[in-house]
């Protein structure tokens, strides 16, 4: 008689108890913490300082780093909890999160050499924010068709090349950077904000998710030694994809706390709101298209956390992809039509910035966009699923 195949091990439960608890934790910091702040950080794309503090001894900004390096010790489920529910108060500082913690922290847990993640883990755990730095004008949805390049100099290499739209830049201490080798193709760099060369350059003025301090950075002659080079010679787009992959899921917390954020609001002002001597929460044209979004919120948030799901059981790297597409483009759907489902609940409140929802509003637009815009996400759906070439 055959063995028995070994089942897989379950995945870890979003809903499980210690997740509820820590998921409560971050709602209760995100209200009374980042709340007041936000439209204030909204108008003036910043972070403010001592909530930069605070993010950091909450343990908001370290939840995957080991205990070992300062870090939380937490889960990418818990991660993917963090970033939904700081989304669900404020999108703009739940991209500061998500960057920080998916693409650069997450990157050097998995890519770093053993003397890498000592260096840089310490830091990211404790107060140094992270940026990631792989956008330039021409290199968007075509994310490798760099003109950054490192060329070999004394002990290293010299960065040349201007990076845009890097969000956390203007917050940032350490630049995850990506450049072309000479002979050797993308290759990944950590590179201190603080180094010589580096600076920043015209303030992106964003349409939404301001706060996440978004800006151009310039490489005029920046040296970098080995030491800082993370993978092989020419390996960065493996670093690099490793990263985008995960941030998808990150980008699809984001929306589906910003469809919440949403949805409370207007379901709260439903309920306030008395038109005609009524509620306008008795009327079934406000009912329906608050139990519409309702609904293609619960799908959405079920299919976020069953892709954690195939992260966590290592599943097939293809299906990751997929799903994680998947993900991300239902979120980003289901985020705009609560956001213009919000505006339409409040009327004339919504089109004002005395409510949130003019800001969800903005925000919900950078889900469709970055880190894979919809038609590349389904593009990439499509070719798994059935097979299409680029050339179709």
């Amino acid at each position: 008689m055959s063995a028995t195949p070994e089942r897989p091990a379950p995945a870890e439960r979003h809903d499980s108890p210690e997740n509820q608890e820590w998921r409560a934790r971050v709602r209760q910091f995100a209200e009374e913490k980042i709340g007041p702040l936000s439209a204030k950080m909204d108008k003036t794309a910043s972070l403010d300082a001592t909530l930069r503090e605070e993010l950091f001894a909450a343990g908001l900004m370290s939840v995957e780093i080991p205990r070992g390096y300062g870090g939380t010790g937490g889960t990418l489920c818990q991660l993917v909890l963090t970033i939904e529910e700081v989304s669900r108060v404020d999108p703009g500082i739940a991209v500061g999160v998500h960057v920080h913690n998916v693409l650069v922290a997450g990157t050097l847990l998995r890519h770093a050499t053993g003397d890498q993640r000592r260096k840089y883990l310490p830091l990211l755990a404790t107060g140094k924010i992270g940026a990631f730095a792989l956008s330039e004008e021409q290199a968007g949805s075509d994310a490798f068709a760099l003109t950054t390049v490192a060329r070999e100099g004394d002990g290293g290499y010299v960065l040349h090349g201007r990076k845009r739209w890097t969000s956390n830049a203007r917050n940032a201490d350490l630049l995850l950077t990506f450049a072309l080798l000479d002979d050797g193709g993308p290759t990944a760099f950590v590179v201190p904000a603080d180094a010589p060369g580096v600076s920043m350059e015209n303030r992106v003025e964003q349409m939404g998710v301001r706060a996440a301090a978004t800006s151009d950075v310039v490489f005029d002659g920046t040296p970098v030694r080995t030491a800082q080079r993370i993978g092989p010679p020419g390996g960065g787009q493996t670093v690099a994809m490793g990263g985008l992959d995960l941030g998808r899921l990150g980008i699809a917390a984001q929306m589906i706390g910003l469809a919440q954020g949403a949805l409370d609001v207007a379901v709260g002002y439903s309920r306030s709101r008395a038109q005609f001597g009524n509620r306008i929460a008795d009327y079934q044209g406000v009912q329906f298209p608050l139990a519409d979004v309702a609904s293609q919120l619960a799908a959405a948030r079920a299919l976020l956390y069953e892709t954690v799901g195939l992260f966590q059981r290592d599943a097939d790297p293809v299906e990751r992809i997929r799903y994680t597409a998947m993900a991300k483009y239902t979120a980003s759907q289901v985020a705009e039509r609560a956001a213009s489902v919000a505006v339409e609940t409040l009327g004339g409140n919504g089109f004002t910035d005395a409510y949130p929802v003019e800001r969800f509003y903005r925000d919900a637009k950078a889900g469709k966009i970055y880190e894979g815009t919809s038609n590349v996400l389904l593009r990439n759906i499509a070719s798994i699923m059935i097979g299409v070439s680029p050339g179709d």
